[in-house]
């Protein structure tokens, strides 16, 4: 029986009712298994020094700088032309981000790519690997790149929450723009 045809068996009994691209998310997962293979292996190529245990700080900032970039890249309005191929635009939800939906048609792959690019959860595990092989294989830059994915987290906090104040200061009736 060929891959293919036990991967419609198996979509149909597990989600009868709903598409699932089981096929899309085994080709994912294995891209991920092979990029963080990849890493694996020129860290031990090139003799970089794994830590037993990252540093609290380095951690902290990996954790603030994933966030950021994984919203940057998943529901950015600027980063929208990435996404494109594989979402449609849905409507803005503010502060500069975009509600995307997965293209309807075309492959399991597509189909599971736009779910990955338009799920900021989904893409933080990608964006982590990354940033940690990073971390391992060139820290200092690695750091510099999460200390300004950090300050742009903080910052767009920050936005937030004087946007709050200065509405609670004007009261509702105030438009609702900040500046």
């Amino acid at each position: 029986m060929r891959i293919r045809d036990r991967l419609g068996r198996l979509r149909q009994a597990y989600a009868p009712h709903e598409h699932r691209p089981l096929g899309g998310y085994l080709a994912a997962m294995g891209t991920y298994a092979t990029v963080a293979a990849g890493l694996a292996a020129v860290a031990r190529v090139t003799h970089r020094p794994v830590p037993d245990r990252p540093a609290t700080s380095d951690v902290v900032l990996l954790s603030i700088a994933t966030h950021k970039l994984s919203r940057l890249l998943s529901k950015d309005a600027v980063t929208s032309p990435l996404r494109a191929p594989f979402t449609s635009y849905d409507k803005p939800i503010g502060s500069g981000e975009v509600m995307e939906q997965v293209r309807d048609g075309g492959s399991a792959t597509r189909h599971a790519i736009g779910e990955l690019l338009s799920c900021p959860f989904c893409l933080a595990v990608w964006v982590a690997t990354g940033l940690t092989g990073g971390l391992v294989l060139a820290p200092r830059l690695t750091r510099l790149v999460a200390t300004a994915l950090t300050a742009v987290a903080v910052s767009d906090f920050l936005q937030m929450g004087y946007a709050v104040a200065q509405r609670a200061a004007h009261g509702p009736d105030h438009g609702g723009r900040t500046s």
